[in-house]
């Protein structure tokens, strides 16, 4: 399975019904794959950071095994706004 920016998108606005993902992917800088995303979702209210990640990394395990290195900032529609404001 080759792992894409388009894919890992695609497949966390499916899952996490996320209203933003933004994936970079910054394999030209490492020796392998390797990705950083954002994810905004309602799904993530209430829920401590490491539960957030979890859940994104659930979402992707299939993927997960193909990458060497992954990045990811969870937040809620609210944290968004309010980091889009400053």
């Amino acid at each position: 399975m080759v792992v894409t920016a388009d894919h890992i998108r695609e497949r966390l606005t499916k899952e996490l019904a996320a209203v933003h993902v933004d994936v970079e992917d910054t394999s030209p800088n490492r020796c392998a794959a390797s990705f950083k995303v954002l994810v905004v979702s309602s799904q993530f209210e209430g829920k401590p950071l490491l539960q957030r990640h979890r859940m994104v990394n659930t979402c992707l395990s299939e993927e997960l095994k193909e990458i060497h290195a992954f990045e990811q900032k969870t937040l809620t529609p609210e944290q968004w706004e309010k980091q889009k404001a400053q």
